[in-house]
């Protein structure tokens, strides 16, 4: 699996680079992991409701927060700088192992932060927790037997944006990030590389 490391891409654009990327793959391309990090943006899954916006879309705009509805799984969320954005173009069989994978590698790679986060039960919960907080949400969209979508990792990123909306449909829902569990920021560089290791490596033992 190529991995390709894209900085700070605007999302319909990474909308795009996953569509043409996913073409690719199912007529028998590389599978690819795209990292990167977003421009601040809410987006909309397959099961939002206006309810997740209660501001209403136009307010958040004034926010400097675009709003863009998606094909992905899962209800609305956050992206903005510091967050790592994970998006594996690859083919997928079982589609409930390879969230759990997915889980699993997120995981791994928290606990060579020293965080001791874990997987909870209920399709509402899907992400990874640290305790009852939300560290990393995951939403997926398989097509012909190829994902796009993925995973985003709350490293050095605002939290704020989170508490302005019903994040991952979840009213009380507590977001955390890496920085703040460990009590320092600067961690996204050297966490990105951690992440791609761990996903491969329970991508290749799939």
């Amino acid at each position: 699996m190529r991995v390709e490391q894209l900085g700070v891409v605007e999302y319909r654009e990474a909308m795009e680079l996953q569509d043409r990327l996913r073409d690719e793959v199912q007529a028998g391309g590389e599978e690819r992991l795209l990292l990167l990090e977003h421009l601040p943006v809410y987006t909309l899954g397959r099961r939002s409701g206006p309810e997740d916006l209660p501001m209403g879309e136009d307010w958040y705009r004034t926010q400097g927060i675009d709003v863009v509805r998606t094909d992905r799984g899962g209800r609305l969320t956050y992206h903005g700088p510091g967050q790592l954005v994970g998006y594996p173009i690859m083919r997928v069989g079982d589609v409930p192992a390879y969230v759990a994978g997915m889980e699993r590698a997120i995981v791994e790679a928290l606990a060579t932060e020293g965080i001791a986060a874990t997987t909870r039960e209920g399709v509402e919960f899907t992400g990874v927790w640290v305790g009852e907080r939300k560290i990393a949400s995951i939403g997926i969209h398989v097509s012909h037997g190829v994902t796009k979508h993925g995973f985003a990792i709350n490293v050095d990123n605002d939290l704020q944006p989170f508490e302005w909306v019903v994040a991952c449909g979840l009213g009380e829902v507590q977001m955390t990030s890496v920085c703040r569990e460990i009590g320092h920021g600067d961690r996204l560089g050297e966490f990105r590389e951690r992440m791609a290791e761990a996903f491969c490596a329970v991508a290749a033992a799939s």
